[in-house]
């Protein structure tokens, strides 16, 4: 379990938790090293002891590690830690493409194309290694200020070499984006990324998704069977250079598709140029169904062919009179068998997608007000285990901004999940730090544009108190003040100072100033009562246990320094001094 505060590796302190994922976590933390916030992506603890995932992880990190373009987030560092394996990563403040989507409804066709072609940009970056990215949507990717687009989380990329592309290593991204040929079980290429983008082009003109369902099983053989809708049904006057890139992108067959994505981008850049708008609509090379009669001799286990195809090829051959009278059962219980085939085909390779009786999925409350959202929870079965206030731009105050667990996760029936409101504006109520840690403080005020600076507070260590590590003491702005964006708050976090006792209060002996001495690196030395040196040390301070200690050059109550210091003990012997020191002294 990672906590506020913990640091990973001793640099990297947990501020907080800004996403859950099937595979990962992902937290806002502090680099102490460098100064500066980073996300860092921990593998889900129960995922830590499986090999084989743990093996994916490391592989996603070395390759993500080696992809450096201003449209993919970086990724600094990767390692582990007391068995928690992690990446770490250039954190991104801006908005989620979905949240932009959901804000404005749909976008204009030059603000598409604008995103379009720099997610390209940094994928043709990631294609040209063979990283194919299998979960593009508007989730993974950010728009920052100055209107950079980056996309985030190769979290389910696989690596494959040039002779590896059409190896069956499925790993599936979001449905409603998914391929085809990986709904029909086959392995993703690097146009899986490309029908992806198409489906998200789609989406972002016309504020819709191409292909729903009630569930993904639904949405996935839709995305098989169903032809694409024409995007020129829902905006008549787009250019046909906009319908025939996102035709090209969405085509079921992958062959009639780009090749790449950076083919895709070189398309992009010359599709709003004037002698583009009104040309002629592409007709596809390759047949998007295949209906090699041939196949049907094949094996019940080779077949690609789904029920209606096969159905068609019947009544087809039947038609022609290819198929005898007496073949007829035989082709029949054919059908029949293709049919249970492509059903197992697709159960299986679904199957993730299929709500198991103790797993449900968080619903989408994003954008609705509190009181629904909650009210949507609970009647899915979810405990609110808590609220939290947050700044944003995009979501109206009082309405939801995410969740933690997110949205369409997977988890148990009856799970906690913690809903974060919008506070409409860049502005906070101040609240009582002290005792808080001060990164995790921070951070939540930074969210909200406030300037946090620290400095460090002494405390005497026998104050009474335990203070812990960066806890804060004091706060220089007063509970129930409101700041906003640009102001200032000065943070105090406890130093503890440790200071010397009195050791001439007869409780101590000689023994214990040596302990003393040793732990805060104090030099110490023994005198006599007449100013002699004494070779005292820890084999012979019990020889001295009665000797009554006169004084000390550092006063009670002064302050040790950190580096430790110096310490004059002077000790009365006279009446009663130990055996031993009255033999050194004759």
């Amino acid at each position: 379990m990672i906590a506020k505060g913990q640091k990973i590796s001793d640099r990297y302190q947990i501020i907080k938790t800004i996403g859950e994922g099937g595979m990962a976590n992902v937290y806002l933390a502090k680099d102490t090293i460098l100064e500066r916030n980073v996300a860092v992506k921990i593998l889900r603890g129960d995922l830590s002891l499986d090999e084989k995932f743990v093996r994916r992880f490391q592989r996603e990190a070395l390759q993500a590690s080696s992809l450096n373009d201003k449209n993919i987030v970086e990724v600094y560092d990767v390692g582990e830690d007391h068995g928690d394996y992690y990446i770490v990563m250039e954190y991104i403040e801006g908005k989620h493409l979905k949240n932009l989507l959901k804000r404005r409804g749909k976008l204009t066709v030059n603000e598409v194309v604008d995103i379009l072609l720099q997610v390209t940009s940094g994928l043709s970056v990631a294609h040209d290694s063979y990283i194919i990215h299998r979960d593009i949507k508007p989730q993974n990717i950010m728009i920052l200020e100055n209107g950079i687009v980056k996309l985030t989380d190769f979290g389910i990329s696989v690596a494959m070499n040039s002779t590896q592309l059409t190896q069956t290593n499925s790993v599936m991204g979001s449905v409603h984006y998914l391929p085809p040929e990986q709904a029909s079980g086959k392995g993703a290429t690097l146009q899986s990324d490309i029908y992806s983008l198409g489906i998200l082009m789609y989406e972002l003109l016309t504020g819709k998704l191409p292909f729903k369902g009630d569930n993904a099983v639904e949405i996935a053989l839709k995305q098989l069977k169903e032809p694409m809708p024409l995007i020129k049904d829902e905006i008549l006057n787009i250019p046909q250079s906009i319908c025939n890139i996102i035709k090209r992108a969405t085509a079921k067959n992958p062959k009639n598709r780009y090749a790449d994505a950076r083919e895709m981008h070189e398309d992009l850049l010359t599709c709003l140029e004037d002698s583009r708008k009104n040309e002629e609509e592409i007709e596809y090379t390759y047949p998007e169904k295949e209906r090699d009669d041939s196949k049907i001799m094949k094996t019940l286990k080779d077949t690609k062919l789904s029920k209606a195809e096969s159905d068609e090829l019947i009544a087809k051959k039947m038609a022609e009179g290819t198929i005898k009278s007496q073949n007829k059962t035989l082709v029949i219980l054919f059908s029949v068998f293709t049919s249970i085939v492509v059903l197992i085909t697709t159960i299986v390779v679904l199957l993730p997608y299929i709500n198991k009786s103790n797993n449900k999925y968080i619903p989408d409350v994003e954008g609705m007000s509190e009181k629904k959202a909650v009210k949507k929870l609970q009647d899915e079965g979810f405990e609110i285990k808590d609220r939290i206030v947050e700044p944003s731009e995009d979501i109206e105050k009082g309405s939801i901004t995410r969740t933690t667990p997110s949205a369409n996760s997977k988890v148990k029936k009856g799970a906690d999940v913690t809903i974060y409101i919008s506070s409409g504006t860049n502005s906070i109520e101040i609240e009582d730090y002290t005792g808080k840690n001060f990164y995790e403080v921070k951070g939540m005020l930074e969210a909200f544009g406030i300037s946090v600076t620290v400095e460090e507070e002494e405390i005497e260590k026998d104050s009474g108190k335990e203070y812990h590590e960066n806890e804060i003491v004091r706060q220089s702005v007063e509970k129930g003040e409101l700041l906003t964006k640009g102001d200032i708050i000065t943070l105090y976090i406890a130093t503890v100072t440790n200071v010397y006792p009195d050791f001439t209060d007869g409780t101590y002996k000689v023994i214990d100033i040596l302990d003393f001495c040793n732990q805060y690196k104090v030099m110490v030395t023994f005198k006599d009562n007449g100013g002699n040196d004494l070779e005292i040390n820890n084999n012979n301070a019990t020889n001295y246990n009665n000797n009554a200690i006169l004084s000390q050059s550092r006063a009670a109550g002064s302050e040790i320094p950190k580096s430790g210091g110096n310490l004059t003990i002077k000790i009365d012997f006279s009446g009663g001094g130990s055996e031993e020191y009255n033999d050194l002294d004759t």
